[in-house]
C-alpha cells in the first residue's frame, strides 16, 4: 500500500525555509505523495455561515496550490505531486491545462491533477465563475484537460468551452495527467450521487473524505456500479483512504489503515493537521511514528 502526506495548509505558516525542510524530509522519509489542498479565497464568518470556515476562513493560511507544487517540484525529485484537490470549477480550464502541463514538465512527470467542485460559494462569485452548474462544467473540464494534454491542436465545441485549433507547447510528459476526484467531507458523509457518478465515469482514481465503514463501503459500491455502467472496471478505479493522526494512537492508525484496505484501497494518506504540532519538526515527527508503524503492521 502507498503512503502520502497531507501538506498541512493552515499549519504550516509562511517561513519558506520550514516549507522547504518539512516538504524534503517528507521525500527523504519515503513517503509516496504530497496531498496538496487548494483554497484561493477564504470568506469571513462574520458575513458567510459554512462548516467549513472553522478551517478554511479568511485567517487561514493557504498557500496556492499550483504555485506551491511549481516550487515543491524544484526542491524534490521522487515524490508525487499531488493537488488535493484542486476546485476546478471556479478556475479557467485552459489556464489549469497549461499549468498542470508545465508543472509535469518540471517535476520530470510526477504531477497527479486531482479535483473536486468544492464548497465555497464566496471564492465561486469573486473568481467569476458560476456555482450552481460546477459540477457538469468539472465532466467537461476534464475532458477539455485531456484533449490538450494529448493531442496538439485540439478543436473542441463543447456547452462550456471553445478551443478553434489551438494546443498546448510544451505537453506534459505523461499524456494525460492522472486526474483524480476527491468528494466527500466531515460536514457531508454521503456525497451526492451525481458526484459519484463522474467518478465512476471520469476518474483516473478517486481521494474521498468518508468514513471507512459499512456506510463508506456502500460508498464504494456505488462508485463501482457507475464505472461498470460506463463501461469500465472498478478493478482500474484506485481508491485512496485519509488517516487521521490527531487523537489517535498507534493501534487507531492501523485500524483505520486496516478498514481501507477493507474498502480496497490501494494508498492512504496521512492527515496529521489539528494536534497542535509544531511545523515542521513536530508533524515530521508524527508522521516518521505512523509511516514506522504502518510498515510494522504490514
Amino acid at each position: 500500500m502507498k503512503v502520502g502526506v497531507i501538506f498541512p495548509q493552515t499549519e504550516c505558516g509562511t517561513d519558506v525555509g520550514a516549507i522547504a525542510e518539512f516538504v524534503r524530509a517528507v521525500e527523504a522519509e519515503g513517503f509516496d505523495h504530497l496531498f496538496v489542498a487548494d483554497h484561493v479565497l477564504g470568506a469571513d464568518p462574520r458575513f458567510h455561515s459554512h462548516p467549513s470556515l472553522a478551517s478554511y476562513s479568511h485567517e487561514s493560511v493557504v498557500h496556492e496550490a499550483l504555485t506551491s507544487m511549481a516550487y515543491f517540484a524544484a526542491i524534490t525529485s521522487r515524490i508525487v505531486l499531488a493537488t488535493g484537490i484542486l476546485i476546478l470549477p471556479q478556475r479557467q480550464t485552459v489556464l489549469v491545462a497549461k499549468q498542470a502541463a508545465e508543472i509535469d514538465v518540471l517535476s520530470g512527470g510526477r504531477l497527479r491533477l486531482g479535483i473536486g467542485v468544492g464548497w465555497n460559494a464566496v471564492e465561486y462569485e469573486a473568481l467569476n465563475e458560476t456555482f450552481e452548474n460546477r459540477g457538469r462544467r468539472a465532466a467537461e473540464q476534464v475532458a477539455v484537460m485531456r484533449a490538450l494534454w494529448t493531442q496538439q491542436v485540439v478543436d473542441f465545441r463543447g456547452e462550456f468551452h471553445r478551443i478553434d485549433h489551438a494546443g498546448l507547447c510544451p505537453m506534459p510528459i505523461q499524456r494525460p495527467i492522472p486526474v483524480w476526484f476527491g468528494v466527500g467531507s466531515r460536514d457531508h458523509a454521503v456525497p451526492p450521487e451525481a458526484a459519484l457518478r463522474r467518478i465512476g465515469k471520469l476518474a483516473d482514481g478517486w481521494s474521498p473524505n468518508i468514513t471507512p465503514d459499512a456506510q463508506g463501503r456502500a460508498l464504494v459500491d456505488r462508485v463501482h456500479g457507475y464505472a461498470r455502467e460506463a463501461g469500465r472496471n472498478p478493478a482500474q478505479l484506485p481508491l485512496e483512504g485519509r488517516v487521521r493522526l490527531a487523537g489517535h494512537g498507534p493501534d487507531g492508525w492501523v485500524k483505520q489503515v486496516n478498514a481501507w484496505k477493507a474498502l480496497g484501497a490501494s494508498s492512504v494518506i496521512a492527515e496529521q493537521r489539528g494536534a497542535g504540532l509544531s511545523f515542521p519538526d513536530g508533524h515530521l515527527d508524527v508522521l516518521r511514528r505512523f509511516k514506522e508503524t504502518v510498515k510494522e503492521a504490514s
